[in-house]
């Protein structure tokens, strides 16, 4: 079995309806366009949501909501996933490195969830309280770097 064998069910494709091609195919003259009418023609196109003059539905639904263009999106990493890693130095390049982020984006956060069994040395654009507390608690550091700093 491979691709080159699969064919649909029996009955499943239809031959193509053959249009305008003469009184006696049966679907000649107006080729089932019927007769007269803005679709009718040639040259007709419907424009995309469209409903004949009605208020389109993608016009009659209200707006909702806000979209912020000055949003940071920070990838974010636990404590308790820096605890089973190996070694004891992370930054953002080593993060991504190991695979525990993919995309940096406008930089890395740490996050306070999970246990830290050992000293680790951290740096990274934000941390959260909680984050900073176990860090120093476990005896390592935590180096604030980038444009976050202050």
């Amino acid at each position: 079995m491979n691709l080159s064998n699969l064919k649909p069910p029996a009955g499943q494709q239809h031959r193509p309806k053959r249009i305008g091609r003469g009184m006696g195919s049966g679907r000649g003259k107006t080729a089932t366009r019927g007769s007269k009418g803005q679709h009718a023609g040639t040259g007709f196109s419907l424009m995309r949501g469209f409903e004949g003059g009605q208020m389109p539905l993608h016009r009659r639904l209200p707006k909702r909501g806000f979209t912020n263009i000055f949003k940071k999106q920070y990838a974010v990493v636990n404590l308790g996933r820096l605890d089973k890693l190996e070694g004891d130095h992370f930054t953002p390049d080593r993060l991504v490195e190991l695979g525990v982020v993919r995309k940096l984006g406008d930089g890395v956060k740490i996050l306070g969830a999970g246990e830290l069994t050992r000293k680790i040395r951290v740096e990274a654009h934000l941390f959260s309280r909680s984050a900073l507390d176990k860090i120093q608690k476990a005896g390592g550091e935590a180096a604030v770097i980038g444009a976050a700093a202050k």
